[in-house]
């Protein structure tokens, strides 16, 4: 358990945050007893003030942040400290700094560090020779003169250390070009004016120039620091990465030179020595260490804007709309390995297994049929990836011999697929299962319940980020661990059939105690209440606490099992079904008698109108499925690879990913397209997220088709030949970013597996 915020920090987050601190000192103590962000979002309203999960999340991540500035403050007053070299003035600065670079800072002359220029030099007994040329009591000229008494001669024939005047004056300089370098306020001002003014700046090594490179754009590439985005940037790193581009950050030499020369010359007399001084200080040492830090920043910048795409990319697939409880026939498609057949029941048990091939046309009809008409299914789910509209051509055609009523076909998102068929999870479910046919099994599953399926899948393989692998990997998975747990207990989970890996979302849960759960349920043949998930070994009253609200047990012994009422307000709604008259069972999904209910009368110390009014609505449409309704696409059946397809077609299809720049669409012909931010609407967008979402059925006109590179260009503009409305300037009147300054290019139209002009990898 963490230790309290003393009441200036919670001060401080809740003014960072624009909350107040009450909410915060309350939401930060629910954290430090254990309780998860599901739970306090939903149902400790009344305690944190209603704050919902994203505000839940900034309080956390800064109280976080501010804890750690806190120990690291206390560290560096110790050390200080203990070399004897903390005066009051330091002090005060040390204890008034608020963010961990200002820290840094004030500590680098006293952090230990490697020997150095100026360290040599003071080992030489040239520091009074720099303290008097600080001092302002020499001139040039006579600190030349000065500079003389400090030549050393040389010992038993070897060559002196300080062998003339510009030797020891050299020394000087180079202590006080350390000193200078190492001031608090210089570094600040220095850095501040490079991030403002700064340019990023990337050029090709010229042998590895060549016209085909993914990284063109960039071989000659200059954006301001305060505007290049995150895909750009990451772009440029992977460019360096690989070998092919170099970049750097171009600061405003002249403007530093100058300020610097005024601060350090003042109204000292020996100028030429001290702007040696200033140039050397900034040159040496500010530069290396300035651009190192801002790199840094660039990469946290650029980390943090993809991590928010990725999570909230995810969040969307996520919670796609499942089919539900339906029979299902699940196929991988292939052309030399074959279309692998997997069939599942309403709950997803797999029940029939086949590897058919597109060539042996008569036999993998025949085998559909016999399918359908064995196991009756209601869907049939086709990966999208190779050979995927081979396979849905074939099956319709199949199945248009097929008495009705005829299952519905439809192409489902099989990223990911294959990295779970591989997984130590899928051997367990399928232990004598070839790899190859796991995956027709999670392809069917996913129709079902994408949620339930994908969430045994690493976030990272579901292709719905750019550079997931270039990013903060443990920031990338806190971010996508939150955000499958926060869509798993948005939606709720069936105790009695959802796999260990579903239930380890659980709030409060885990994997430890979800195989657990799953081990009783087994043993018992299910769990028949909420009550029941006490008996489950270690899982104690905090973790029922927390995850009791997110289970559902479906015919449980209470009414309100199968609801998101928390047991602990189980006798709360009992009181009102009584006041009313009335048993439990008969308020539970009664409209007209829940609106009955006047909440009012049941506000008490912990239970507000927040908690009530989610209560009532529970109670009208208990359980109820927080995802949109199931509505497959529909893919012309004419249009199969992008050779059929032509400018001016209107076309259905699936938001596949969103990036900064745009969004994917699949259009049912093996690549994807994109709709530029520029095409997304008929106004101004900034982001494509205003429009779409991934998983989104949307219409779509080919703007473009690049066969040789594989590229299509898409509109979802209702006049696609009109002026760009977004992506480029604002309206008049809305500020936006800067133009950048490489020189226009055509749109962009992307390519699976390539890196596209602006450096994102398609998957």
């Amino acid at each position: 358990m963490a230790e309290p915020l003393a009441p200036v920090l919670v001060a401080r987050v809740a003014a960072e945050l624009s909350l107040a601190p009450a909410q915060v000192q309350r939401t930060l103590a629910l954290f430090d007893e254990g309780a998860t962000l599901p739970f306090i979002a939903r149902y400790r309203k009344e305690v944190t003030g209603g704050l919902d999960e994203v505000q839940l999340r900034d309080v956390r991540e800064r109280a976080e942040y501010v804890r750690e500035l806190e120990d690291r403050r206390a560290a560096i007053l110790k050390s200080v400290e203990e070399q004897g070299r903390l005066d009051d003035a330091l002090k005060a600065a040390i204890l008034k700094a608020d963010t961990k670079q200002t820290l840094e800072d004030l500590y680098l002359p006293f952090k230990p560090k490697r020997r150095t220029r100026a360290m040599i030099a003071r080992e030489r007994g040239l520091g009074p020779l720099a303290e008097a040329l600080w001092d302002g009591a020499l001139t040039d000229a006579a600190a030349l003169a000065k500079a003389a008494g400090f030549v050393l001669p040389g010992v038993d024939g070897q060559e002196s250390e300080v062998p003339s005047a510009e030797a020891a004056l050299l020394g000087a300089r180079d202590i006080l070009a350390e000193q200078v370098s190492e001031d608090a306020a210089v570094r600040g001002w220095v850095r501040e004016v490079t991030r403002a003014k700064g340019v990023v700046s990337s050029k090709v090594l010229e042998e590895k120039r060549r016209d085909d490179s993914k990284f063109k754009d960039y071989f000659e590439y200059r954006e301001s620091f305060g505007t290049i985005p995150s895909h750009r940037m990451l772009a440029i790193r992977r460019g360096e990465a690989e070998g092919e581009l170099l970049w750097r950050i171009e600061a405003p030499v002249d403007e530093i030179h100058a300020r610097l020369a005024r601060e350090v010359v003042g109204d000292r007399p020996a100028v030429q020595q001290l702007t040696l001084v200033a140039q050397d200080a900034y040159k040496r040492l500010l530069t290396v260490a300035i651009e190192a830090e801002l790199r840094l920043e660039l990469k946290t910048r650029a980390d943090d804007e993809a991590i928010t795409i990725f999570g909230r990319n995810l969040e969307q697939l996520l919670l796609a709309s499942p089919a539900g409880e339906k029979r299902v026939i699940g196929l991988d498609p292939g052309f030399r390995t074959g279309v692998k057949v997997a069939v599942v029941s309403q709950t997803g048990a797999l029940v029939h297994t086949d590897t058919l091939y597109l060539h042996q046309e008569e036999r993998f009809t025949g085998a559909l049929h016999a399918m359908v008409a064995r196991f009756r299914p209601e869907l049939i789910a086709i990966g999208n990836g190779t050979a995927s509209r081979e396979t849905e051509t074939l099956t319709k055609a199949a199945l248009r011999e097929v008495d009705a009523p005829r299952p519905q076909v439809v192409v489902v998102n099989e990223a990911g697929a294959s990295v779970y068929s591989a997984s130590d999870l899928a051997r367990s479910e399928f232990p004598e299962l070839d790899v190859s046919l796991r995956g027709a099994v999670s392809i069917a599953r996913r129709l079902q319940d994408p949620l339930a399926e994908l969430v045994k899948i690493d976030p990272k393989s579901i292709g719905v980020g750019q550079y997931q692998h270039d990013v903060n990997q443990t920031r990338l998975k806190q971010r996508l661990d939150d955000t499958v747990m926060s869509c798993v207990n948005r939606v709720g989970v069936e105790v009695n059939t959802a796999s260990a890996a579903l239930l380890g979302y659980v709030a409060g849960i885990g994997p430890s105690l979800a195989q657990a759960i799953v081990t009783l349920r087994d043993r018992q043949g299910g769990l028949a209440s909420r009550a029941a998930l006490k008996e489950v070994p270690r899982l104690g009253a905090k973790a029922f606490e927390q995850a009791a609200g997110f289970l559902r047990v479906r015919g449980g012994a209470h009414p309100l099992d199968a609801s998101a009422v928390h047991p602990e307000r189980y006798a709360l709604v009992e009181r009102m079904a009584a006041d009313l008259g009335v048993a439990v069972q008969a308020l539970v999904g009664n409209e007209a008698l829940v609106d009955r209910i006047a909440l009012d009368r049941y506000v008490s110390g912990d239970v507000g109108m927040p908690t009530l009014r989610d209560i009532a609505s529970e109670l009208k449409k208990p359980g109820r499925d927080p995802r949109a309704a199931f509505e497959p696409p529909a893919f012309r059946e004419d249009i199969q690879k992008p050779s059929d397809l032509a400018p001016g077609m209107v076309l259905e299809g699936v938001v596949t990913n969103i990036v900064a720049f745009g969004a994917f669409v699949d259009i049912g012909v093996h690549q994807d397209g994109l709709v530029h931010v520029s095409q997304l609407a008929d106004r101004y967008v900034r982001d494509a997220n205003e429009v779409v979402k991934v998983g989104q059925k949307v219409k779509v006109t080919v703007q473009a088709v690049d066969l040789p590179r594989n590229r299509i260009a898409l509109s979802m503009k209702k006049d696609p030949g009109a002026p760009r409305s977004g992506g480029g300037a604002p309206p008049a009147g809305r500020a936006g970013p800067k133009p950048a300054a490489a020189p226009p290019k055509p749109p962009f139209v992307p390519t699976k597996g390539a890196v596209a002009p602006n450096g994102i990898r398609f998957k």
